[in-house]
């Protein structure tokens, strides 16, 4: 399932959020689809949204923090963008639009 997903570095507060799609996610990690420039080892902040449609009632966050795992560069978009394999350190699943703020 293809989920949009919103990436923060937590040690670089200012930067801008960027976003991606999931392309595997279990309880304990995500592989996802996202613009170039994240290494192994970094520390992230993650919110993965939940459609109502996938619920079946409202949207759904989950908020996790992690550690990125591997970086895989997609052959034939030049360094556009990766595929990343983080593994949660923690995450907590939140029913409100406050989890985007």
């Amino acid at each position: 399932m293809s989920l949009p997903l919103i990436v923060r570095a937590p040690i670089y507060k200012e930067a801008a959020p960027r976003a991606g799609k999931t392309r595997d996610i279990s309880s304990r990690s995500v592989y996802f689809t996202i613009e170039n420039n994240l290494s192994a080892g970094a520390e992230l902040d993650l919110t993965m949204i939940l459609p109502a449609e996938v619920t079946g009632g409202i949207e759904v966050f989950i908020k996790a923090t992690g550690k990125v795992v591997r970086v895989d560069k997609r052959p034939g978009n030049g360094d556009q963008k990766v595929d990343a394999a983080v593994v949660f350190e923690m995450y907590e699943i939140v029913r409100s639009e406050a989890a985007i703020a």
